[in-house]
């Protein structure tokens, strides 16, 4: 069987309209610490605790982020109704709670509105 190609995700692009307000907001209210940094590109590597970082990348185009069409990153977490306290706690903008047969879930947004996701799978 040949070798694959592809070796999993290394990082996930969020793009951002300031570099700096982000980068603060990513670290106090979702705890991710800053790994690289290029400030001739306005670009900032998180790292998530996992293997996949994700990447702040600063734009002068306007950010236009739907629910129903854009791609996002999806959080693991033990806790969700927790986690999604948490967030309110901090004063982040999150949506209602969702629960089904497999996760419980919930979606919340940082200063562009780029949707995040947080999700807790049932044992």
């Amino acid at each position: 069987m040949p070798k694959p190609i592809l070796q999993g995700i290394d990082t996930i692009i969020v793009r951002v309209s300031d570099i700096n307000q982000s980068k603060l907001w990513y670290q106090e209210k979702l705890g991710l610490q800053p790994v690289y940094e290029d400030p001739k590109i306005n670009l900032v590597v998180m790292d998530t605790n996992s293997p996949t970082s994700l990447t702040l990348w600063q734009t002068a185009n306007p950010i236009q982020n739907n629910r129903e069409t854009t791609s996002y990153p999806i959080f693991r977490t033990l806790d969700a109704k927790t986690a999604r306290q948490n967030l309110l706690d901090k004063g982040v903008n999150v949506s209602g709670l969702i629960n089904d047969e497999v996760i419980k879930y919930f979606q919340f947004f940082d200063p562009d509105n780029n949707v995040l996701e947080a999700c807790e799978v049932h044992n």
